[in-house]
């Protein structure tokens, strides 16, 4: 079977995700730092400018998201089953409202020691001004919000050691991601969580797999070496179909727009064929949900 060869950074928190994933299947993969912030020259040949952090690549398919890279490693690897009940939502819960909580808090106590650069990188990213002073002034709500949400996750490990029973599920991964970093930053945030704290423990046992460490180079090498794998296009509401020029971009930050030519096409997937800059063809996947598709 082909290698999982995840591209990230060890402080990334949507990549921790992924990682949590790994370790809990108990897999091996290969470990590819890129830059946390823009540019990323050995990464853009595989996404064609996708800016954001982590992207799974395995062969010449790369799969940017860390939505879509939960559903391909679970497809792949599909023992232990993790996904289960409404835990793609939960995914969605934690990558939008308890991130966006962590941003506040963690960045209200230590942006004043944010490089400017990261702060520039940043500010392209979202759009918007990186402004430490209004994340003080909210971090009191975001706080509040931050626990309320963790309070959902201690009453639900009531019952059982893990939010999905007797073994962890998609959602244990997905929520480890903001209590991985936002209590990594701020431990007093989990203050009075005695539950959310010991489940803490128990996933961070469970490591990140089996972790070997790859040059961005060799990963380019590895996919000029390979071919995409086949994809299909299915009736589809938008009326698009295969072969059609496309755009792909995220509906909230990191907007920058992907362009491709459509091979596949599913009601939780989308698919694009490129040239990899040098490296021949490439498929890059995105989710559906949280992305906007249209005609280029």
């Amino acid at each position: 079977m082909a290698e999982l060869i995840l591209h990230h950074y060890d402080t990334s928190p949507f990549s921790e995700k992924v990682r949590a994933m790994l370790g809990i299947k108990g897999l091996a993969w290969r470990s590819v730092i890129q830059p946390v912030i823009m540019p990323k020259p050995e990464l853009t040949p595989l996404t064609g400018g996708y800016r954001r952090i982590p992207v799974l690549q395995v062969g010449a398919d790369v799969y940017c998201d860390s939505q879509v890279i939960l559903e391909e490693i679970e497809r792949r690897h599909p023992e232990p089953r993790l996904a289960q009940g409404a835990d793609w939502a939960v995914n969605l819960f934690a990558d939008r409202l308890w991130f966006q909580a962590c941003v506040a808090v963690i960045f209200a106590r230590l942006g004043d020691q944010v490089p400017k650069e990261f702060i520039a990188d940043r500010e392209k990213l979202s759009g918007r001004p990186f402004d430490v002073a209004a994340m003080k002034a909210a971090e009191p709500f975001a706080r509040a919000q931050w626990r309320a949400y963790a309070a959902w996750a201690d009453e639900a490990l009531a019952t059982s050691p893990y939010l999905g029973g007797e073994r962890p599920s998609l959602a244990d991964a997905v929520l480890w991601m903001p209590v991985w970093w936002g209590a990594g930053a701020i431990p007093d945030l989990l203050a009075g969580f005695d539950r959310l704290a010991a489940w803490a423990g128990r996933m961070r046992a469970f490591g990140h797999g089996e972790r070997t460490e790859m040059s961005p180079a060799e990963a380019l090498d590895v996919a000029r070496a390979a071919a995409p794998e086949p994809a299909t296009v299915h009736d589809d509401p938008s009326g698009l179909k295969a072969g059609d020029a496309v755009v792909v971009q995220a509906d909230d930050y990191g907007r920058d727009p992907i362009a491709g030519r459509l091979v596949g096409l599913t009601p939780t997937r989308v698919t694009l064929a490129r040239d990899g800059e040098g490296i021949g063809p490439i498929h890059v996947h995105f989710p559906r949900a949280g992305y906007v598709l249209s005609r280029a």
